[in-house]
């Protein structure tokens, strides 16, 4: 008995010197995943900056098949896949025990749908900044002779779809996996659908944009109607704020209890 007594005691004095953050949060996860998405960013723009005029001015060319039809195809199977396989394990093994989780393992998953968050907003930078302002420059350089442009190729096709399927993981992961957003209880939250779904609208509204400038206007004016719906769907993004909103106040509550507890521990150790 006093082994086990010694055992338990020790397993509680680990547990109180090991710091709460580094329990519920793991800081090598974020700088990983943003790491990795920077990687695959980087080597998409090198890509353009190599083959885009080279080999993508002519739509009907071989070499625009072989460096940019090619690439468009592979990057529409690895969606489907990747798409399939995330949000399908999201919920294939979501909580069905809500009422029962431990604030801690709570509080955890809270910070990991920050990092869905995190993830998620990081694509969009990049999708809105780099390539969305390129495209509008190689338009007013180039003849807009089709819809798959090398740049339209990496915007329109990867990295849209990109973060709509980081959005959407996250959104399937905090309505599975936190009480707060307990579908099956609550529904869906307003704001984080608004965050997800008006981004993801961008991509319905570029098929607009296109026939505009087939048939309506054919330079690439930034005020020009067509752009309207990007500047629109790009404000949901200001969701981001309901989405705090709703979490903090729980992640501070459960910080709170937790301190309390590990203070409780710590004295009786």
């Amino acid at each position: 008995m006093a082994t086990v007594a010694s055992a338990t005691a020790g397993a509680r004095t680990n547990r109180v010197e090991v710091p709460l953050a580094q329990r519920v949060l793991n800081v090598t996860n974020i700088w990983m995943g943003l790491a990795g998405i920077t990687v695959v960013m980087v080597a998409a723009r090198i890509y353009q900056q190599l083959f885009a005029f080279s080999k993508g001015v002519d739509s009907f060319s071989p070499e625009f098949r072989t460096y940019w039809w090619n690439l468009l195809l592979t990057e529409w199977g690895l969606e489907v896949i990747a798409a399939a396989l995330l949000w399908g394990w999201l919920w294939k093994t979501r909580d069905r025990e809500l009422d029962k989780l431990a604030p801690e393992v709570e509080l955890k998953r809270y910070f990991n749908t920050v990092m869905w968050l995190m993830a998620y907003a990081f694509v969009v930078i990049f999708a809105a900044s780099v390539f969305a302002e390129q495209d509008a420059t190689w338009h007013q350089t180039l003849i807009r002779d089709t819809q798959f442009t090398p740049n339209h190729i990496i915007l329109q096709y990867f990295t849209f779809p990109f973060y709509i399927i980081l959005g959407v993981g996250g959104l399937l992961y905090a309505h599975t996996r936190l009480p707060y957003y307990d579908y099956r209880k609550k529904g869906w939250s307003l704001p984080y659908l608004w965050v997800v779904v008006g981004p993801a609208l961008i991509l319905v509204n570029v098929a607009f944009n296109e026939w505009g400038h087939t048939f309506w206007i054919m330079e690439e004016f930034f005020a020009a109607p067509l752009h309207w719906g990007f500047v629109v769907l790009g404000w949901t993004a200001l969701g981001f704020f309901g989405v705090f909103l709703q979490i903090v106040p729980r992640m501070l509550e459960l910080i709170r209890e937790l301190g309390k507890s590990a203070a409780l521990d710590k004295s009786a150790a």
